[in-house]
């Protein structure tokens, strides 16, 4: 079954990165993520996203910073997937 709560439609975050005021919009489902790895990681969500937002800076063209937000998140979902499977398939 579908958790529905992934079809919340995005809500609007202020955040400062780097000294400047921004919002972004951006699904609960990616925001709660980011929050978590933030924790995780024991960063300051502003800092979290002010590094996505350096390496999405470095790409010409360089997607929007919420669309940065969620691609960062799949790919580090999917590199943590693919760790486990290597741990999962180790002699």
């Amino acid at each position: 079954m579908v958790n529905k709560n992934i079809f919340e439609p995005a809500k609007k975050r202020s955040i400062t990165i780097a000294g400047h005021p921004t919002s972004i919009r951006i699904e609960s489902l990616f925001w709660d993520e980011l929050v978590r790895v933030a924790r995780e990681s024991d960063l300051p969500i502003s800092a979290l996203v002010a590094r996505i937002d350096a390496q999405r800076l470095a790409k010409n063209p360089a997607p929007n910073l919420a669309s940065a937000i969620r691609l960062w998140l799949f790919e580090r979902a999917g590199v943590a997937r693919k760790s486990a499977e290597t741990v999962g398939n180790a002699p």
